[in-house]
């Protein structure tokens, strides 16, 4: 087999047996394809790869300044094709079950306060070139914050979910997974009044021959939809305007404060692995970690003995 078609037919057997969603299916391919590049360069086939030149592969890698995790996540993805390849007879061998990867750092997801949540979700009432572009962006941060949705998710939201005031919001996640999650009284308040402002654009839309859109966040760009990029810029936008950093805002800060603040308000871990529809409690687990040193934080600034 030809080194492409052997990563077409594994990236197919990821969608389609696993449920793969797009966006893993292209690091996927990313990594792959570099890889099939620097064994090319040196005559070497997939077919013919020993664990010697995987575990040369990855020097490179670290040679080229690449994060521990970007050669973690290659790593992973030769280890996936070549165990796909040996289960399907291409080899009789598997050259990267024994190599070891790069130890990870561990590093603690930052997270947003609740005053500075609620300092953005008020610059986003007020941002906007005009009333439809403010209503657009209150929902939407209401949403994320109160369902701890992925901005992809958030996004891609078909306006169907939101129809006859839910108090449950259906969300398609990673690999078509579905998931339902509660709204509080304040996301479908603002759910309520973008649909309004929303559906009357659309009928604009479809009087000058136009037609409807299927998203809850309708784009004229070739998505249909609003896009994450474009949603990273607004959020730092808002960021800017309530006085909070911009480095710490992001999208996915926001699903962290969600997690964060269920957390620390009583909600067990496996309502919230639930809720943000993590595969694995495992991944869940690293919230208990971020309040742990929120409290450790919060003893070490007010305790009378931390001063001294």
């Amino acid at each position: 087999m030809r080194e492409m078609q052997w990563i077409s037919t594994f990236l197919e057997a990821q969608a389609a047996e696993l449920g793969a969603a797009t966006n893993t299916q292209m690091a996927y391919a990313r990594d792959l394809k570099n890889f099939a590049e620097w064994i090319g360069d040196r005559s070497i086939k997939f077919v013919d790869v020993v664990r010697s030149d995987i575990e040369d592969y990855l020097v490179h890698c670290d040679e080229q300044g690449l994060a521990k995790s970007t050669r973690a996540r290659r790593l992973s993805a030769i280890k996936q094709l070549y165990r796909f390849g040996f289960e399907e007879g291409w080899r009789e061998t598997n050259p990267a079950i024994q190599v070891k990867g790069p130890g990870l750092d561990k590093r603690l997801p930052k997270t947003l306060e609740v005053k500075e949540v609620d300092l953005l979700i008020e610059a986003a009432r007020v941002s906007g070139r005009n009333k439809q572009d403010k209503a657009r962006n209150i929902c939407m941060m209401e949403l994320l914050y109160a369902t701890g949705m992925r901005v992809s998710e958030l996004v891609s939201l078909p306006v169907s979910a939101s129809r006859g005031d839910p108090r449950m919001l259906l969300i398609s996640g990673k690999g078509g997974k579905e998931r339902m999650v509660p709204l509080s009284p304040a996301a479908r308040e603002s759910l309520a009044e973008w649909l309004v402002i929303r559906d009357a654009a659309e009928d604009v839309r479809v009087k000058s021959g136009k037609a409807t859109s299927k998203y809850l966040f309708p784009s004229r760009g070739k998505l249909g939809h609003l896009t994450r990029h474009r949603f990273y810029a607004l959020i730092k936008e808002f960021a800017v305007s309530a006085g909070v950093n911009p480095d710490k805002v992001t999208p996915h800060t926001l699903r962290h404060a969600f997690a964060t603040h269920l957390l620390a308000n009583g909600a067990d871990l496996r309502s919230i692995q639930v809720l943000l529809g993590h595969a694995d409690v495992a991944t869940t687990e690293i919230y208990t970690h971020v309040l742990d040193e929120r409290l450790k934080e919060l003893v070490l600034d007010h305790h009378p003995l931390a001063k001294s």
